[in-house]
């Protein structure tokens, strides 16, 4: 090592004072020489990956974004009427006749505008209901409690609005632990308290307090029009409309969960004996899941007005007792979903003894959830739907006959043995037979809904749109009838 390092330092004196280095490499080895990159080089990469990674975060947010809206455009028309009705109401701040009208106090309306404005018409009335009601009472209570504190003297006042701000607030808050308060005025009850609490503690130092809160009244109930007026006449979305879909729509998807997990269960297995289930075989977690979107719609269709066949006291809360029975019978599509995934199966020679009756019991309590769906979306009342349940019964009762039969006949045909193996196959059929009766009670509550709603007879409606097809025809197989008798007026 010194010999090469004396040898570079004679070429570098050579070289003009250069320093120069030189290694021996042992014959057969390989050497990789890396030149380092200069510090601009690497803040550049850096730069270039940030920009890049940033780019990706941005397009895939987008994309996101985008889908949201693809899938229900009511959603981005949602954002434009907020929009639209904050600008409406902002008017009320930039135009100065109206800013002196309503005394300085337009930033209400603009508050009451961002805590107002709902999705659905019904959480729009709603909140503009229990707001407008909490506003004025709290508003009210709030101006006699000042004329009683002001007339009891200088030292007895503040003693007075504590105590009452102490007081109403304390029962005010414990009323929302009832439940009908919660599911209806939770809402107004804090704005009951925000509202006295800040007229209450205001009015101590505020003399005109009566025009103080009459102003923020008036401008409050400008805000809560703007906002109804808006979400009722631009592309309103309807609480009961919604909860009527998503009623329908759960029965189909209960409907194609139950004949998937009967097909994946007796198709063939895999080689790895695993097999991932179905989208359609999930769609029962749709049902498990919608507790809470039903309640919450079910609790705000209360507050809208009649539209459409949604009269005044539609049977909205029925809608829960529905879902409530489609869930009680999903839960058992569940146990019938596990015993499909399960790593422990029947052998194939033993299932293929009642698959047939299973894959009918399936599909007839497939077709009793679709014409039930039906029956809900199109709001009409049809024997179809009697007759599928008959069907439907009439398998089950021939399955349950296969059911008692098959274990005296794997006995005598193959072994007792045979019958323990046979054992799941058992269980899936019982949880096949169990969700059939289950399905009558999704029935019951359909029948029940369609009584409360006065649901039309389909068969009715069919019978008149025959007779206003057969109205229609002579009419338009003879448009000059009328042309003799008006040359016979003209001749006269």
């Amino acid at each position: 090592m010194e010999m090469v390092a004396a040898a570079a330092t004679k070429d570098a004196k050579r070289n003009g004072g250069a320093p120069e280095w030189r290694v021996t490499v042992p014959e057969g080895a390989s050497v990789t020489v890396e030149h380092e990159s200069c510090l601009a080089a690497r803040a550049w990469a850096w730069l270039v990956s940030c920009v890049v990674a940033l780019g990706a975060k941005v397009s895939g947010s987008g994309r996101r974004l985008w889908k949201i809206g693809a899938d229900d455009p009511r959603r981005a028309v949602h954002g434009l009427k907020v929009g639209l009705a904050l600008s409406l109401v902002s008017v009320f701040y930039y135009t100065r006749p109206l800013y002196e009208g309503v005394g300085g106090t337009a930033m209400w309306a603009i508050m009451t505008v961002v805590v107002v404005f709902e999705y659905t018409v019904g959480g729009c009335v709603y909140k503009g209901f229990n707001r407008a009601a909490a506003t004025v009472s709290a508003g009210a209570i709030a101006l006699g409690v000042h004329w009683v504190a002001v007339h009891a003297g200088d030292e007895l006042e503040p003693f007075i609005r504590s105590g009452s701000v102490f007081l109403l607030a304390s029962i005010a808050t414990f009323s929302r632990f009832i439940p009908t308060v919660k599911a209806r005025f939770d809402y107004g009850v804090t704005i009951f308290i925000l509202t006295y609490s800040l007229v209450a503690v205001s009015g101590y130092r505020v003399e005109a307090l009566l025009a103080m809160a009459q102003q923020r009244v008036c401008t409050i109930a400008i805000g809560i029009f703007i906002c109804l007026s808006v979400c009722v006449l631009v592309c309103p979305v309807w609480a009961g409309q919604e909860l009527h879909r998503l009623t329908a729509r759960n029965m189909d998807k209960l409907a194609g969960a139950v004949e998937a997990c009967v097909e994946d269960y007796f198709a063939d297995q895999p080689a790895d004996g695993k097999r991932p289930p179905s989208d359609k075989a999930e769609g029962y977690k749709c049902v498990l899941n919608s507790k809470a979107s039903e309640d919450s719609q079910a609790n705000l269709a209360r507050w809208e007005p009649a539209h459409g066949r949604f009269g005044f006291r539609h049977p909205y809360a029925q809608y829960k007792s529905v879902g409530a029975a489609m869930r009680h019978c999903a839960y058992c599509v569940e146990a019938l979903s596990g015993c499909a995934r399960s790593e422990i199966q029947a052998p194939e020679h033993v299932k293929r003894r009642l698959a047939d009756g299973c894959a009918s019991v399936a599909a007839r309590c497939a077709l009793v959830l679709r014409e039930a769906s039906s029956s809900v979306a199109a709001m009409t009342t049809s024997w179809s739907l009697d007759l599928a349940v008959a069907e439907m019964n009439t398998a089950v009762q021939e399955l349950q006959s296969d059911l008692r039969a098959l274990p005296s006949r794997l006995a005598e045909e193959e072994s007792p043995a045979a019958v323990l193996d046979a054992v799941q196959l058992f269980t899936v059929t019982s949880l096949l037979i169990e969700v059939s009766t289950r399905i009558e009670s999704v029935v019951d509550a359909v029948d029940t809904l369609a009584s409360l709603a006065g649901f039309r007879s389909s068969d009715v409606e069919d019978e008149a749109a025959e007779t206003e097809t057969k109205v229609k025809q002579p009419a338009e197989s003879d448009p000059d009838s009328d042309e003799p008798e008006k040359k016979h007026i003209e001749q006269v």
